[in-house]
């Protein structure tokens, strides 16, 4: 099977051998008190290819669609969708009734506060009207959980940076918000928050 110009034959190998590949790691960040009944999920970039992760990108969209995944907050730069091997990922979720939000944002770079407003207030407007919504970057760690633990903050007054840090290093791993510059942006993200 060959999809925009890649040869897929290593997960048909993988699939021939018995080899089942694991599941897509999703992680949901509850949002309570602020939406009882919202979720929202953070993960690593489905279908990725590159260096030993080799996912599949049919059963990765598959498996979003089979938990409800109605909204998708894409992080990824087009560049990066091409060197992981997913460059019409944009696509393949329109084509599956996903609705795309693709806000692309360097590797190991932070948002300006205009964009983080605009993708934060498009997030709480999907949460509002109670839809299941998913945020990924590359590996689910920095663009996302700074983007989710912004969302943390906006939704409380009392919730610190360093809470929401926590928060979202307790969901993902000890390396969600990894770099000194998405580390800043969240704790410069709200004027007036405590900074602990």
């Amino acid at each position: 099977m060959h999809v925009a110009g890649f040869d897929s034959s290593d997960e048909e190998a993988a699939e021939e051998e018995g080899e089942k590949p694991a599941p897509l790691p999703l992680s949901w960040l509850p949002l309570s008190p602020a939406y009882s009944s919202a979720f929202l999920g953070v993960c690593s970039l489905p279908g990725c290819r590159f260096k030993d992760v080799r996912r599949n990108l049919q059963k990765d969209i598959d498996e979003l669609k089979n938990c409800g995944t109605q909204d998708v907050f894409v992080l990824c730069t087009k560049g990066e969708l091409l060197k992981y091997r997913v460059p019409n990922l944009i696509d393949a979720y329109q084509e599956c009734g996903i609705c795309v939000h693709h806000y692309p944002i360097p590797d190991g770079d932070a948002p300006d506060m205009t964009t983080c407003c605009t993708i934060l207030g498009e997030l709480r407007s999907c949460l509002e009207s109670n839809r299941k919504t998913i945020i990924h970057c590359y590996g689910g760690l920095g663009r996302s959980c700074l983007i989710a633990a912004c969302l943390l903050l906006q939704l409380s007054d009392v919730v610190t940076p360093q809470q929401a840090i926590d928060s979202l290093r307790e969901l993902r791993g000890s390396r969600a918000i990894q770099t000194i510059k998405t580390y800043l942006k969240l704790t410069c993200a709200l004027p007036g928050k405590h900074r602990s």
